[in-house]
């Protein structure tokens, strides 16, 4: 047992399966998405004075994982400008998004609201809503796709955190930059019906995806990396057969280019996980998250831990809703099950994390305490 570890330190002696001297603690997007308090901005939630003590705890306590993703700038090739439109305006005290695509004599649109009181994003009208539509997306060139990343925002995050935590490498997979262009109706009566249209639209998502991947992993190499996007192929929306095509045969090519550069592939999949786990470990990924407890979820964290802890190190397993709703010492006992399942036996790693992230502009008192819990039991 080492003693005496930075969060650095830490982290990435969990990664390596090395010891530690206490497990890794990550409130995940807190301490992990950029949070500006002094934004004044209306549709910053994180201004609400309710959020500075959680905020502050996060940057204190926690061994922080900055999540970023490396800027882009088109290629000498890009024509993303000749077919793509959008227009963001304020509407009924709302932030609307119309993006829309332009080809063959049709407009395809997409409309994103925005509200001031939560921080998400609510897509209200999908870019494709018919085989049809998908078919003319496919016309679209590949060069309107094509972005070049730079990882100097990446090295400058990591000199921020310096030894209070790590960067970590946030992207999508093809499934999901594939999904996300219809309605969750649309997108399954697609992947059921149409496996060679859809094909043809992961494929196409895949040769823009790749080569920045590539290219991020070889000059910033050795670093922790979240893959997002395997949850759309889960039950219940597919069936597991469709998670080995969808997923595995997508998103495996992503975690070996991370690790071809000594990186570290952690695979996120919200949900019901039990039926896919075994395509999950044929990618052989480095970490999984977020494990979500039954009923969420499927599976317990014992039961992962038991199958699979000595390939990868496990993050997770608190939900959110139990950290706003549970009563304090219902939820004390519940994160010392989540320690127990995640530390026992043996193993590659553990962190404990929640599932998510509130997203309203206000944190109770309850929230406060039982993240606080977590930083004691935790003993950080």
């Amino acid at each position: 047992m080492a003693d005496g570890m930075t969060s650095r330190e830490r982290l990435m002696a969990t990664l390596r399966g090395d010891p530690v001297d206490r497990p890794a603690v990550s409130f995940y997007e807190i301490g992990g998405i950029p949070m500006d308090p002094s934004d004044p901005d209306p549709f910053n939630i994180y201004n609400d004075p309710s959020w500075q003590p959680l905020l502050s705890l996060a940057e204190e306590k926690t061994d922080l994982i900055r999540m970023r993703s490396p800027h882009m700038q088109p290629s000498p090739d890009n024509c993303h400008d000749e077919f793509f439109r959008s227009h963001r305006e304020i509407v009924n005290g709302s932030w609307i998004t119309r993006n829309e695509l332009h080809i063959c004599g049709r407009t395809l649109a997409e409309v994103i609201r925005r509200d001031p009181g939560i921080d998400t994003n609510w897509t209200i009208e999908h870019l494709l809503k018919s085989p049809e539509d998908l078919e003319l997306y496919l016309q679209v060139p590949d060069e309107a796709f094509e972005w070049i990343p730079t990882v100097n925002n990446l090295i400058e995050s990591e000199q921020e955190v310096g030894e209070r935590g790590i960067v970590m490498v946030d992207t999508s997979d093809p499934l999901c930059n594939a999904a996300a262009l219809f309605s969750l109706q649309d997108y399954l009566l697609v992947a059921f019906h149409r496996p060679d249209l859809f094909h043809r639209l992961l494929e196409k998502c895949s040769r823009a995806l790749y080569p920045r991947i590539e290219k991020v992993s070889r000059e910033f190499p050795g670093r922790l990396w979240r893959i997002y996007g395997p949850e759309y192929a889960t039950v219940p929306y597919l069936p597991p057969r469709l998670f080995e095509e969808y997923v595995e045969r997508y998103t495996t090519p992503i975690v070996q280019a991370i690790q071809a550069h000594g990186g570290y592939a952690r695979i996120h999949c919200h949900g019901q996980i039990r039926d896919v786990l075994p395509s999950i470990s044929r990618m052989n990924p480095d970490a999984l998250d977020p494990i979500e407890p039954p009923a969420q979820g499927d599976i317990s964290l014992r039961e992962v831990r038991e199958q699979y802890g000595d390939q990868m190190v496990l993050f997770g397993n608190i939900e959110v809703s139990d950290i706003e709703n549970m009563d304090p010492a219902e939820f004390e006992a519940k994160a010392r099950q989540s320690i127990h399942e995640g530390t026992a036996g043996t193993g590659r790693g553990f962190v404990l994390m929640p599932t998510a992230s509130p997203y309203g502009r206000t944190i109770t008192g309850r929230t406060l305490l039982n993240y606080l819990t977590l930083i004691r039991l935790i003993g950080a």
